[in-house]
C-alpha cells in the first residue's frame, strides 16, 4: 500500500521486474534491461470528472497486472523507514493491456 492518491485518470503502479533469464536459460546482462512496462495497480481514482456530475469509468482496478507504453509513466520515489520505494504514475490511456 502506498500513500500516493492518483487524480483524474491516473493510476499508481508498482513496477514489476522483467525476466532476466530467457526461456532457454540464458541470463540477460543488466545492460540489456529496459525501463519497466509492466506493473501491479496499487491505487485508482474514481475517474476524471466530466463536468456534469458524472465521472469517466476506470477500466483498471487495484490488483490488476497491467502493461503500458515504455515512456508513459512518471517515476516517483518515496522513502519509508530508510528504504526507498519506486512507484509509477500512469495515465489510464497509456495502459495497453490487463494481464489475466
Amino acid at each position: 500500500m502506498t500513500s500516493l492518491i492518483p487524480l483524474e485518470n491516473n493510476v499508481i503502479v508498482e513496477p514489476l521486474e522483467e525476466e532476466k533469464t530467457t526461456s532457454t536459460g540464458f541470463i540477460l546482462p543488466d545492460s540489456d534491461s529496459k525501463k519497466p512496462s509492466r506493473g501491479k495497480v496499487l491505487s485508482v481514482w474514481p475517474g476524471k470528472s466530466l463536468g456534469d456530475g458524472k465521472r469517466s469509468e476506470m477500466e483498471v482496478k487495484e490488483g490488476d497486472i497491467v502493461h503500458f507504453t515504455t515512456y508513459a509513466p512518471n517515476e516517483v520515489k518515496l522513502w519509508k523507514r530508510d528504504t526507498e520505494k519506486t512507484y509509477l504514475i500512469v495515465d489510464q490511456a497509456s495502459i495497453l493491456a490487463i494481464e489475466k
